[in-house]
């Protein structure tokens, strides 16, 4: 995998960061230590971290194989919307967390995955194979893993490059004063609360782009559509907050309790993904059917 820094980069821009955005599937950390251990190189040469990067620095990137992977196989129900030999496309439930972390060890999407695929691929590393993108653990609907690494680096280089179609649902408190319309801004992390994304000021941050249009009234709440256009962390939830419209049920974004109507969730569902299938190159559409706890709003 390579890429060549533009003239329409940022500036005095570290290497980590950007490949941090332009690989959304890879953590910090983890290109750190594949930049370290020499599996990423710039311009043909061994690199550091805080590399800073110049125009026409080419960066290639060599993905080790994955190793006896850490996350153990656990027979875990999945709601398949689509299998190959190169992906699958998961219904994900409400409440199940995607990969191992801290405090969840086992009892993931990953661990499903493991005891349902015969191979997934192996560039996410031991804690994350077949991870392409992620949703969180309280927001349900359509996610897809990747089974090799060539449909694996396919897959994030369509995701990077905005190539990927993805609608969610939210169900919002009040209704927003403009029905319809893009949010763009750049989200960091809350320096005040590292579990908080928040909107910040260029340069700092990352461009997050959301399009949005009210679906229906009801009750001094709104069901929203989304189309995103960047897929930053918690990106939907603060992006809603920001209209003064948090999403129902948002124990960190909003106060629930306080909320018009309370729920028994987080109501966001990732409803609609398209993508090219990264073998065949057909078009590849999905749609999860909508949990029940968003009937009211979709009858």
């Amino acid at each position: 995998m390579q890429f060549t820094v533009e003239r329409a980069e940022r500036s005095n821009l570290r290497i980590d960061r950007f490949l941090a955005e332009k690989l959304p599937d890879l953590s910090r950390s983890r290109l750190q230590s594949l930049i370290k251990d020499g599996h990423i190189t710039l311009n043909g040469n061994p690199t550091k971290p805080k590399q800073l990067l110049n125009e026409k620095d080419v960066i290639e990137i060599s993905i080790p194989p994955l190793t006896q992977p850490e996350a153990k196989p656990e027979n875990i129900k999945l709601n398949i919307l689509h299998e190959d030999e190169h992906l699958i496309v998961i219904n994900k439930p409400h409440g199940l967390v995607v990969h191992p972390a801290a405090g969840n060890p086992d009892g993931t999407l990953v661990n499903a995955l493991l005891h349902h695929c015969n191979q997934l691929s192996g560039i996410g590393g031991v804690e994350r194979p077949g991870i392409v993108h992620r949703l969180d653990k309280d927001t349900s609907g359509c996610i897809v893993a990747a089974k090799s690494d060539t449909a694996h680096r396919n897959l994030v280089e369509s995701f990077a490059n905005r190539q990927v179609n993805k609608i969610y649902l939210a169900v919002v408190n009040g209704h927003p004063t403009i029905e319809s319309g893009r949010i763009e801004n750049h989200i960091d992390r809350n320096p005040k609360d590292r579990q908080k994304m928040a909107v910040v000021t260029p340069p700092r941050g990352k461009l997050a782009i959301t399009d949005y249009s009210l679906i229906k009234k009801s009750q001094n709440t709104s069901l929203i559509k989304c189309h995103l256009l960047t897929g930053r962390t918690h990106q939907i939830r603060v992006h809603m907050k920001s209209l003064g419209n948090p999403i129902l049920g948002d124990p960190i974004y909003s106060r629930p309790a306080k909320q018009n109507i309370q729920v028994s969730r987080l109501m966001l569902h990732a409803w609609k993904l398209s993508f090219i299938h990264p073998e065949t190159k057909e078009e590849m559409q999905f749609q999860s059917e909508h949990p029940a706890e968003f009937n009211d709003w979709m009858n």
